[in-house]
């Protein structure tokens, strides 16, 4: 197939790259093109992606190109992969909210509605092209934050759609190390919504190892949680990272404001990355790429493009709609959960239902998702704020209109709206 990257010039695509080279075998890549509006970038990222299928022994052609409707024509599969403003407008995202006693963050809370907005209208236009250019059985692999709302922006507009994210098999790989297995053998119960998931099991032939992994490793665990040992214990599962920011909101506050941003450590990174990258003799995906974020990526897309491709009907942790999962949500509602995958797409394992405390956050959380999908389609600062005022991280009404009113003005330059408010 062909497999067009969208955001190709990112510092992520040599990951993605070496993937592909080198699980060659689970995905017949024959066309490889990268594809950014930042020639500069793609100057540096594509030599390097080139260098490194070529080690590899790769027979497919690799090239780049700023031509967008190049890179999708004929494409069997598209990976976005996109970040609307750069790291600039992802320190923004990171800055502004802690003036108002909010998480700065760029998937959720205030900083991840403005990404949404500046995001999802972008995807789609994206995504339309792709209808008409790509092939008719193309498939849309997202992988931009927030991955959630602009998967269930992308099947709302009927594309043949799935969402993608790292921490699930980042979780399956960390939990086969400690158990000393390979990580096939590790399927995780792992449910909620695009960074808002937990692990409720670990599966190793069949038998539940996750109590086990917490009563002996529940302080090495707690360590990718961004949470105390004690929230495993007493939970008995293990929460992804970015529940901290609920979990722990004003400890996370107040850890922001003493630190750099996130985007500031990523944009010296991606810098120093792009230095590597520049090296003629640079043949492989640098140590240091493993900071950037995104371990594991590349296993994870190449699994789904390989399932796709050939109807493997293996199971793989998706952003795919709930479609009666969970009973509580919207069978429109997109969660992430295990699915089975195939030449059709992928189908959601049938799941326990959640307890409690995971169902009302999840049930608040896709409500927001819900409206903020409404909101970076039709724009409106009645929108916005009422996207605001659903998330269980702002829910205050002046609060939520005054940071509705400065999301706008921080982001006017990408809301073609926005002066109308």
């Amino acid at each position: 197939m062909k497999l067009a990257v969208i955001g190709g010039g990112s510092t992520y695509t040599p990951e993605l790259v070496d993937g592909v080279a080198r699980l060659a075998d689970d995905v017949k890549v024959t066309e490889l093109v990268l594809v950014d509006p930042d020639q500069t970038r793609l100057g540096v990222v594509g030599p390097v992606s080139d260098r490194i299928m070529r080690r590899y022994g790769h027979p497919a052609r690799l090239r780049w190109t700023s031509d967008l409707d190049d890179g999708l024509d004929g494409a069997g599969a598209v990976v976005v992969q996109l970040r609307i403003g750069g790291q600039a407008a992802r320190r923004r995202d990171e800055t502004w909210p802690l003036e108002y006693g909010c998480i700065g963050q760029e998937t959720t809370g205030a900083g991840g509605l403005a990404k949404a907005l500046r995001t999802v209208p972008v995807v789609l236009d994206i995504a339309e092209r792709a209808r008409s250019r790509a092939l008719g059985d193309a498939w849309i692999i997202d992988f931009t934050n927030p991955v959630g709302i602009v998967t269930r922006a992308l099947l709302d507009a009927g594309h043949r759609a799935i969402g993608l994210c790292n921490v699930a098999i980042g979780f399956q790989r960390e939990f086969a190390r400690l158990l000393g297995v390979p990580p096939e053998r590790v399927a995780l119960d792992h449910v909620g919504l695009n960074h808002l998931t937990w692990e409720r099991a670990a599966l190793v032939d069949g038998t539940d190892a996750l109590p086990g992994l917490i009563a002996a490793h529940r302080e090495e665990l707690a360590v990718h949680t961004g949470m105390p040992a004690s929230v495993l214990t007493d939970l008995r599962v293990v929460p992804s990272y970015y529940l901290h920011y609920f979990y722990e909101h004003d400890a996370a506050v107040a850890e922001q404001r003493g630190q750099p941003t996130r985007a500031e450590q990523v944009a010296e990174i991606e810098r120093e990355l792009l230095q590597l990258y520049a090296d003629p003799a640079l043949d492989r995906k640098p140590e240091l790429l493993t900071h950037r974020g995104g371990a594991f990526y590349s296993e994870a897309a190449v699994a789904l493009l390989a399932s796709l491709a050939t109807d493997a009907r293996d199971r793989q942790v998706l952003n795919v709609r709930n479609a009666g999962t969970f009973g509580f949500l919207d069978d429109d509602a997109v969660i992430e959960v295990p699915a089975v995958v195939g030449a059709g797409g992928p189908a959601p394992v049938p799941a326990a239902p959640l307890e409690p405390g995971m169902r009302g956050l999840v049930a608040h959380v896709s409500a927001y998702e819900e409206l903020a999908v409404a909101a970076a389609l039709k724009g409106g600062r009645d929108r916005v704020r009422a996207a605001l005022l659903a998330h269980p991280l702002v829910g205050q009404y002046e609060l939520a209109g005054r940071l509705a009113d400065r999301l706008i003005a921080e982001n006017k330059r990408y809301l073609p709206w926005a002066d109308g408010r």
